[in-house]
């Protein structure tokens, strides 16, 4: 008969049951890609980063995701789900554009060099191409011409994700170094132009204050009512083509 005593029952080994394994499905990889791209930037994303995240091998990722460039179109197509624009009102239409231009940018902002991923992919997506209908159908009920409001859209998004990826740009500078804020660097800029000889560069001392608006969001503002004012000078001449053409009263009657 053995003298040994029988394990006292905190001293028992549990077993444990292993965590439940979470299907891996596409959102969940653009979700982990979002975190890689916010930890590691654009340049160094990579599928097998991704899969780290995960804690998947590389191979099971490609099972949902052809490749790195169909991975950057579902991060892209990800920044409109939830996003409608609102139907076109041709007495509004300004703030609507204006409203769609800081909320993309705002959108572009929520992640690291999102604005570079948005530069190279296309809106022909099923999620995409009905806000794209709708940004078009703003356009034409403020009366544009079709050409230009066949270009606006691609005019405005151009200079939002040129207007971001410089924003991300200036963030990794500072990121990686230890640069003086945009605040200082602006000082420093503004004396220089004011400094400059005047009868040599004219133009530069005089508008020294006014080269470097007060701070991003002020920039961005600026840039698009430039070009709101630009898209509004064509509807006013459609508006005038048209007023010219219509008959006077009681023309061709008799």
């Amino acid at each position: 008969m053995s003298d040994e005593l029988p394990a006292l029952p905190w001293e028992r080994t549990r077993r444990r049951t292993p965590p439940a394994r979470i299907p891996l499905t596409r959102d969940r990889i653009v979700d982990a890609a979002y975190v890689v791209l916010d930890r590691e930037g654009y340049e160094k994303l990579s599928m097998r980063q991704v899969a780290a995240e995960l804690g998947v091998a590389v191979s099971a990722l490609y099972a949902h995701v052809r490749s790195k460039d169909e991975l950057f179109d579902l991060m892209y197509i990800r920044t409109f789900r939830g996003w409608t624009l609102p139907d076109p009102d041709p007495a509004h239409w300004p703030e609507q554009i204006m409203e769609f231009a800081k909320g993309s940018r705002a959108r572009l902002r929520e992640h690291r060099d999102l604005a570079r991923i948005s530069m190279g992919s296309v809106p022909f997506d099923p999620e995409v191409l009905p806000q794209l209908d709708r940004l078009l159908g703003i356009f034409r009920a403020a009366g544009l011409p079709d050409r230009v409001a066949g270009a606006a859209g691609d005019v405005i998004s151009t200079f939002i994700d040129g207007f971001a990826y410089e924003e991300s740009m200036w963030d990794d500078r500072r990121r990686e170094s230890e640069e003086v804020t945009w605040k200082e660097l602006q000082s420093s800029l503004e004396q220089y132009f004011k400094d400059l000889p005047a009868d040599r560069f004219p133009n530069l001392v005089a508008l020294s204050d006014f080269l470097l608006d007060k701070s991003n969001d002020d920039r961005f503002t600026l840039g698009m009512e430039i070009i709101i004012r630009g898209l509004a000078s064509f509807a006013a001449e459609t508006g005038a083509s048209k007023s010219s053409d219509a008959p006077e009263s009681g023309e061709g009657q008799g």
